[in-house]
């Protein structure tokens, strides 16, 4: 079991200048966030933080296992022994975002509404996810492309489901009538994935 104690305890002892982060100068702005990347590494290796833009009500930090499901007990653990402390809140997994999203990727550029999708069934494995996403321009044989698709997929229905029920991903060319293909629009993928877990779960 790993110990959360000492992240939080760094925390909260840095608590006032990660509370005025933006005021401070870049380079403390840096060091700080650094510290804070530092101290999340000494809890679990391989989880990743990502902290919001300040709001009225306070300022979300999402912490992450960048998918890896070995790690979601890590992320679990951390943030159902968060501290309350003012102004803060702590959440797990990157979440939802939703359609009509625009997602940049090393040096690819994604827009959901001119995507679609197909699922591929496997009567092996009937409840993980087979997706093929027919991309505008699609570059064959190309690792981050595929890895930039991913990152469009998980920033529309979020880390965990993404994580927990996609198993096979590929890409292709947009068909000249897609709908008549059997593929569907992008923008369609969340409440699909919606649909697939109440069946699924029946």
């Amino acid at each position: 079991m790993h110990d959360t104690d000492l992240f939080w305890k760094w925390f909260m002892e840095n608590n006032e200048q990660l509370t005025m982060l933006g005021d401070l100068d870049e380079q403390k702005q840096q060091s700080l966030l650094d510290e804070l990347q530092s101290q999340l590494d000494n809890y679990c290796e391989g989880l990743t933080f990502e902290m919001g833009e300040p709001t009225p009500s306070g300022r979300t930090v999402i912490f992450s296992a960048e998918g890896d499901m070995d790690l979601f007990r890590n992320v679990l653990e951390l943030t159902d022994n968060a501290p309350d402390i003012d102004w803060w809140e702590f959440v797990a997994f990157k979440q939802p975002k939703g359609k009509d999203l625009k997602v940049t990727f090393d040096k690819y550029h994604f827009e959901t509404k001119k995507m679609y999708f197909m699922q591929l069934e496997s009567e092996e494995e009937p409840d993980i996810l087979g997706i093929r996403v027919a991309l505008p321009n699609p570059v064959k044989d190309d690792d981050d492309q595929l890895v930039g698709v991913y990152v469009t997929l998980e920033a529309m229905i979020g880390e965990f489901d993404c994580s927990t029920l996609i198993g096979y991903l590929d890409t292709c060319p947009i068909p000249d009538d897609p709908i008549k293909a059997g593929f569907r629009p992008l923008d369609d993928f969340p409440d699909f994935v919606e649909w697939f877990k109440q069946q699924r779960d029946k």
